[in-house]
């Protein structure tokens, strides 16, 4: 069996663990992958022709994340009408059609992420769960006496499903924590470079913030060097535990990201498709779960993708 494999760009580094996850599974199953991603990052056009070029190829599945959440749909309808199996991951469809969908909370992610650094800046346990105050405890000078903070919301590109939930997760924390309050909303993309030069001009612009809340560890790692080459500090936390944000979390630089994580959901997908093609049942939808990584916990992650263990198919149904 032949299973097309479809990723959204080659420059984060997520997406090089999702086809790493892919590979693996087939492997497993005796089956080979062949990998199809834009050279333009996230391009609409490029994914729909790749698209196409796979419908050629014949595979016996497909493993799919769009790169938006409607543009690709007629593309993708062309798909189902072949009778070719499809497992969605990472980014949820608009349309129904996908055998399978594979992903995690990314909202809740984001609440819990941003409840995290919240108490963080407010001088408490990040993980005490303690009920936050209620909003009418502010106060002229911030929640009981305690000086304001003001953050940064760094978002991926507007398409981006995961993006847009994590953000929402963001915002609904931040009405629990009045002394906190959002600095700029800024894009960058997903991406390390799009993030540093997004950072590079909000320094310029001496946008005051003490904290960085990144929708990704890619921007996250972009924000961190753009404040080391101007001199700057704040407080950054993202998601995706890729090693180079357990690395800034081993240095101090990053405080805590989330293990949201690419490899697990790509290899469960991947397996999926492969066992419905094999006459077994799967579940409609396979929610992974997530955990949050500081520095308390970061030994756990700190190696290379290739080096981190395989989830099982048995713990990622139970725990879904």
């Amino acid at each position: 069996m032949n299973i097309a494999v479809f990723t959204k760009n080659r420059s984060n580094p997520a997406y090089a663990a999702a086809r790493l996850g892919a590979d693996r599974a087939a492997e497993r199953f005796g089956a080979t992958t062949k990998h199809y991603v834009p050279v333009k990052p996230d391009d609409v056009d490029e994914q729909i022709a790749l698209i196409d070029q796979a419908l050629a190829d014949r595979p016996d599945g497909f493993v799919v994340v769009p790169v938006h959440p409607t543009s690709v749909n007629a593309a993708l309808r062309k798909v189902y009408a072949a009778d070719i199996p499809l497992v969605g991951l990472l980014n949820r469809f608009s349309e129904p059609g996908p055998v399978c969908y594979v992903g995690a909370d990314d909202r809740a992610i984001g609440v819990e992420l941003a409840r995290y650094l919240f108490r963080h800046l407010r001088g408490e346990s990040p993980l005490d769960e303690q009920t936050p105050p209620h909003p009418a405890a502010r106060e002229s000078t911030g929640v009981r006496g305690k000086t304001p903070h003001d953050v940064i919301i760094m978002e991926g590109v507007p398409s981006s499903v995961t993006s847009n939930d994590r953000v929402r997760g963001f915002e609904q924390a931040l009405g629990e924590f009045p002394s906190v309050r959002v600095a700029r909303k800024i894009r960058g993309d997903y991406l390390r470079e799009p993030a540093k030069r997004a950072a590079h001009a909000l320094l310029k612009e001496r946008v005051h913030f003490d904290a960085v809340l990144a929708a990704n560890d890619d921007m996250a790692i972009g924000m961190i060097a753009a404040l080391e080459e101007a001199g700057a500090q704040a407080t950054i936390v993202g998601v995706n535990a890729i090693p180079e944000a357990i690395t800034a979390i081993r240095a101090g630089k990053l405080l805590a990201t989330v293990d949201f994580n690419a490899k697990d959901i790509a290899t469960i997908a991947t397996e999926a498709v492969l066992r419905h093609l094999r006459g077994e049942r799967v579940p409609a939808e396979i929610m992974l779960p997530v955990q949050l990584v500081d520095a308390s916990n970061y030994a756990a992650w700190d190696k290379p993708f290739e080096e981190r263990p395989d989830i099982a198919w048995e713990t990622a149904v139970k725990t879904s």
